[in-house]
């Protein structure tokens, strides 16, 4: 078995371990500042919205020697506006003017083939109407509402309103860093983005559930033992199911930055760019929050609860009697059933286990307790 393989198993088993929950304050300080970054990067810089959503003009030219800067020089200099210059693989040239009308992007056109010494008839014109763009703006807004609204019903329905308010808090979280990334970065906002934006939803939730789902079937009657506190079986959770969470987003990353650094950045692809930047950067914080934001943030909720904070006590209390008795012991593996627990059970182990673990029901009980 491969070493990566060997670490999920032991993982999985709860022989080794990092606990995310406990450092949890490091994780919402280190997302605070990310998503500060990124909205102050929104609110100074702004989106730079395609055409699509402003209106506009997309000239195509014919093969020419003229390169990107001397082109997009060109164009600000007939437009009066900012252009966008994409040189093809063929050779050819897309030009972006935004705010001009159809009279004006007549004129464009004649001076381009000019200044570009092309046939006027070879340059081709497509106009793009604000009023086209407000509706797709509108559409996305419906679209990512809709979707947002549906999640929280389903997750509260299928688990409970605690993850489902922290699943939101993660999608929520991804959207507004993939925003503040195209902010900062100055990529174009186009019809492509919004669909990579919509995909990513999908991405973030699925990782979330994967780990809610293992946390769900863990803590059925948690209340019943002294081991685990539910924070402990939540970071369990994560522990369990992290190698797969990082392999499914290795595997979805590799294609998606093959597009971006390849597509997009040696063969000047458009929309490659507009869709693969938003899947690139939504993929990573997906699996970011899932395992850093969403649970720990279920384990916050949790153990509000009045249960949950006398299972808390007790589990404790346990603690402090074997550590005062020096006894070293062991949780067990984190699919062994949480009802009728030893009385000195041990709690979650959080790293190496100093000894194997003990299949015998009963060690440690006091001579006392014999029947």
């Amino acid at each position: 078995m491969s070493k990566l393989g060997t670490l999920g198993a032991r993982l999985h088993r709860g022989e080794v371990g990092y606990d995310f929950v406990g450092n949890r304050k490091l994780w919402y300080g280190l997302s605070i500042l990310i998503t500060i970054t990124a909205i102050v990067g929104l609110a100074v810089r702004g989106l730079n919205m395609g055409i699509e959503f402003q209106g506009g003009a997309v000239f195509t030219t014919p093969k020419t020697s003229v390169s990107v800067s001397q082109a997009q020089e060109y164009a600000e200099k007939a437009s009066g506006h900012d252009a966008i210059v994409q040189k093809l693989g063929d050779g050819k040239l897309r030009i972006q003017v935004a705010g001009i009308d159809t009279s004006a992007a007549d004129k464009v056109s004649a001076e381009l083939a000019k200044d570009l010494k092309v046939d006027e008839n070879d340059v081709t014109g497509e106009l793009v109407g604000p009023s086209w763009g407000e509706q797709i703006a509108n559409k996305a807004w419906q679209g990512l509402g809709i979707f947002l609204v549906l999640v929280v019903i389903y997750l509260a329905i299928a688990f409970e309103w605690r993850m489902a308010v922290a699943a939101f808090v993660a999608l929520i979280h991804d959207i507004t860093i993939t925003v503040g990334i195209y902010a900062l970065v100055g990529f174009e906002v186009t019809p492509g983005t919004v669909i990579g934006l919509l995909t990513i939803l999908g991405y973030s939730l699925y990782d979330t559930v994967v780990v809610f789902d293992s946390l769900k079937e863990q803590t059925k009657d948690i209340t019943k033992q002294t081991r685990w506190t539910y924070s402990d079986v939540a970071n369990r959770s994560i522990n369990s199911t992290l190698v797969r969470s990082v392999n499914t987003t290795v595997v979805a990353l590799l294609p998606v930055a093959g597009l971006l650094f390849i597509g997009g950045g040696f063969l000047g692809a458009g929309m490659l760019n507009d869709i693969s930047l938003s899947l690139f950067v939504g993929l990573a914080a997906g699996a970011y929050s899932s395992i850093f934001i969403a649970t720990p943030l279920v384990a916050d909720l949790k153990e509000r609860e009045p249960q949950m904070k006398a299972l808390r006590k007790r589990v404790l209390a346990k603690r402090a009697q074997a550590a005062a008795r020096g006894e070293t012991l062991d949780a067990g593996p984190v699919d062994e059933p949480l009802d009728d627990e030893p009385d000195d059970a041990a709690p979650a182990v959080v790293g190496p286990r100093n000894q194997p673990a003990s299949r015998t029901r009963g060690r440690g009980r006091p001579s006392g307790k014999r029947r």
